[in-house]
């Protein structure tokens, strides 16, 4: 018997307009807590490419991760 392995998690979309009765009742978000998410979603991506700027910058962590 095989299994097949997922190559990438689940994830809730917050920016797709579906109809409200196409998604499940758990799955539903209100206008303010999807602009939050957003909001929050931008921060982690801005403060991630800063980031990768630096390590980019600094020749002694290029090619490390930090911990």
């Amino acid at each position: 018997m095989t299994t097949a392995r997922r190559t990438s998690p689940d994830q809730l979309v917050l920016d797709v307009a579906l109809p409200e009765s196409t998604r499940p009742l758990q799955f539903r978000l209100d206008a303010a807590t999807r602009r939050r998410g957003l909001a929050h979603i931008a921060e982690i991506r801005r403060q991630a490419a800063a980031r990768q700027a630096r390590r980019g910058a600094d020749p002694a962590t290029r090619g490390t991760r930090a911990a």
